[in-house]
């Protein structure tokens, strides 16, 4: 298992972003979290298989139909602690 540590910048925030991310994060079979940052960019962890981690960065480089993502900063590491599900943080 793999934890892929992803920013996405751009108009994110009060466009159904994280509640997107978590149906999308489901839907591709990863576990973790996406929450708003200050600032106006989206933090989302994501834990499973290179595979499914792949397809959600990808897919977070879409965003919901009113989102314009300007650019993800992502990072790969070992995880630290695992998660069951994938939900939205506060």
């Amino acid at each position: 298992m793999l934890e892929l540590h992803a920013i996405v910048h751009g108009m994110v925030q009060g466009v159904w972003f994280r509640a997107w991310t978590r149906d999308m994060a489901r839907e591709v079979g990863v576990t973790g979290w996406v929450r708003n940052r200050s600032g106006g960019t989206v933090e989302a962890v994501a834990q499973g298989g290179r595979d499914e981690l792949e397809r959600f960065l990808e897919r977070l480089h879409d965003g919901p139909p009113l989102a314009r993502v300007h650019g993800v900063d992502a990072d790969w590491r070992e995880p630290e602690e695992e998660f069951e599900r994938f939900g939205v943080r506060v």
